[in-house]
């Protein structure tokens, strides 16, 4: 049963590959795509870290609305003049995200960070959101 599985996958990949290397096919349609993304909280800060490899940190923006933080860009795909592109497998084009954050942060105190294609953006947490200990007398 498994073959079978493994077998049907194989096809259905042959297939795909064979129809995005046909000379009919537009690839210029698959322009989206995402950066990956992990979001962590500690106790003084959250920490977004983005994989955004092959940009230039003037191409990727960054804003803050409430407690709404947005990533966007644009990569583009780089060609020489008299090439011709057979394949293109890496991702290119528009992206936008969007992260809500849990709790308010201190927008001023922001930091971010580009280095090797990743994207780290640390956002201190505001007073008010910092678990604080009350003394008992």
């Amino acid at each position: 049963m498994t073959l079978a599985r493994i077998q049907s996958d194989y096809h259905l990949n042959d297939t795909l590959n064979r129809f995005l290397n046909s000379s009919d096919y537009d690839s210029s349609c698959l322009c989206n795509w995402t950066p990956l993304v992990d979001v962590v909280e500690n106790e003084d800060a959250y920490e977004v870290v983005a994989e955004i490899p092959g940009m230039s940190k003037d191409d990727i923006h960054l804003s803050l609305e409430g407690n709404v933080l947005t990533l966007s860009g644009e990569k583009l795909t780089v060609s020489k003049d008299g090439t011709v592109l057979h394949r293109n497998e890496r991702s290119n084009g528009k992206f936008e995200r969007s992260f809500k954050l849990p709790k308010e942060v201190k927008a001023a105190e922001i930091k971010a960070q580009y280095e090797n294609g990743i994207l780290t953006v640390t956002l201190p947490k505001a007073e008010v959101v910092k678990p604080k200990q009350i003394s008992i007398h």
